[in-house]
């Protein structure tokens, strides 16, 4: 899990309002697969534009290996990606760097929050 976490930003690197309207050309371009799952996850994967990959700001990326780093939620969600609440950015498919492989826990239910 350690390493997980040293494949991300040390938190959350929120895209400035210049960034996001660069984005926004790519956002309905960007695919969704259908959900799979095995025992405990559900899991898809996101497709973006290739294109798109030479906008969203280089911090995003790892320089070791030129894939996208690990999206935190709100990096995700910033670059324009929508989804239910619970998906995790677990890993990058490197052969296509394009492809962002998500998973969340099967029947995952979101937390009650009191009013």
């Amino acid at each position: 899990m350690a390493d997980m976490y040293s494949r991300r930003n040390k938190k959350p690197r929120l895209l400035t309002e210049a960034e996001r309207e660069r984005l926004e050309e790519f956002l309905e371009h960007i695919h969704y697969s259908a959900r799979y799952s095995d025992d405990e996850n559900e899991y898809r994967h996101v497709q973006l534009p290739k294109q798109m990959l030479k906008i969203i700001p280089k911090d995003y990326f790892d320089p070791s290996t030129g894939t996208l780093k690990l999206l935190w939620e709100e990096e995700w969600r910033g670059i324009g990606i929508t989804q239910s609440l619970g998906w995790e950015h677990y890993e990058v498919h490197e052969p296509e760097p394009h492809i962002l492989l998500f998973k969340r826990p099967i029947n995952y239910q979101p937390p009650v929050h009191d009013q």
